[in-house]
């Protein structure tokens, strides 16, 4: 009898820890800053390609402004979910610049720089970019969260050789459901979507003849 008294206070206390776990997750509009910088890495010292490549910023064209998004809390409010520094589509185009440096078109270094604008006189092929959509969202809910994140990505190169053009669009989502929700999953999840987007980039294109083209 004791033993089962025990058990069943045991299990009343946990249910009670849960409940009062859950109590507190109500949102209070706060915002929380994702940092989407890449990370500093030193492309190859040997083998970089001679051709000369710039990814200037990209445009930001989400008709909901700077906000990503926000998580739904299971007892009401929202938390709201921002970009560090409040330039997605500019850190967007620093990734792609960055994937270029040290892996990017068969694996090779190349010889890229990230521009904000106006400096892309020596360029072989310069890179611009427009961000139709960036969003991250989350609903919770008993005992799980469900956060999506979208992408849509137009991406445009221009040829200085033959002054031809590429254009490509980008688009991906993707979804994960957790039991415990942590603000890194969300981050986690952003990061894979874009790097999915452009990594599709450029397997859909080569360099030829010191120009970009398709691959098909």
């Amino acid at each position: 009898m004791v033993h089962r008294i025990l058990s069943l206070s045991q299990v009343c206390g946990t249910v009670f820890l849960i409940v009062w776990s859950m109590a507190g997750c109500a949102g209070k509009g706060d915002v929380r800053q994702f940092d989407l910088q890449p990370k500093p890495s030193a492309a190859s010292a040997t083998g970089v390609e001679p051709v000369k490549i710039v990814v200037e910023a990209f445009e930001d064209r989400r008709p909901n402004g700077a906000r990503l998004g926000s998580r739904q809390h299971l007892w009401g409010g929202e938390t709201y979910f921002d970009v560090t520094g409040g330039r997605p589509a500019e850190v967007i185009a620093q990734r792609l610049a960055q994937r270029l440096q040290t892996k990017g078109w068969e694996g090779r270094s190349w010889n890229v720089r990230f521009e904000r604008s106006g400096a892309s006189g020596d360029a072989d092929i310069v890179i611009r970019g427009e961000v139709e959509e960036l969003s991250a969202n989350a609903r919770s809910r008993f005992f799980s969260t469900v956060i999506e994140t979208k992408q849509r990505l137009v991406i445009q190169a221009k040829n200085r050789a033959d002054d031809s053009s590429l254009t490509r669009m980008v688009e991906g989502a993707r979804t994960r459901t957790v039991f415990w929700f942590e603000e890194e999953d969300v981050l986690d999840l952003l990061k894979d979507t874009i790097n999915d987007g452009l990594d599709r980039f450029i397997a859909d294109t080569k360099i030829d003849r010191g120009s970009l083209r398709s691959v098909r």
